[in-house]
């Protein structure tokens, strides 16, 4: 059974309390990425997506030079490098979230993302049975625009 650590990121974007909402927003569109865990040391303390920049930064009218503590979120679900790529599977559907820190006693040591769970074949039947009703609808268009 596939494991986590086959499968997650290992190089992970991070930022520190020391950060504040414009640096986050600069990573996250210099690495074109919108989560980031917090770290302090290698101790995971929290993440930051760019839905909380939005939410509880800019929109709460925090200016860019607010600090992270603001806007993260403490309340992380995490799984460890032992963690099946079922289990993942199913605590991402069941949380309706995309990407899980991989901590290892406490120290933040990769994430998986949705989409390396779907690359590594876990969603094969239901990604190939939209791509072929995308291709009849497609094939279909295009037989009765002619």
């Amino acid at each position: 059974m596939k494991q986590i650590r086959d499968i997650m990121s290992t190089d992970c974007v991070t930022v520190t309390l020391q950060d504040n909402l414009y640096e986050i927003a600069v990573k996250m569109k210099m690495n074109d990425i919108g989560f980031i865990p917090v770290v302090e040391g290698d101790k995971l303390i929290g993440v930051v997506t760019d839905r909380d920049l939005v939410i509880r930064g800019y929109a709460e009218k925090h200016s860019g030079s607010t600090a992270v503590k603001e806007v993260m979120s403490t309340d992380i679900t995490t799984i460890t490098p032992e963690t099946s790529v079922d289990e993942a599977a199913k605590l991402m559907a069941q949380n309706k979230i995309r990407r899980l820190p991989v901590v290892d006693n406490g120290k933040l040591v990769g994430v998986v993302a949705i989409a390396d769970l779907a690359v590594r074949e876990i969603f094969v039947n239901e990604a190939g049975m939209a791509l072929s009703d995308i291709s009849e609808n497609v094939d279909h268009m295009a037989s009765s625009n002619h």
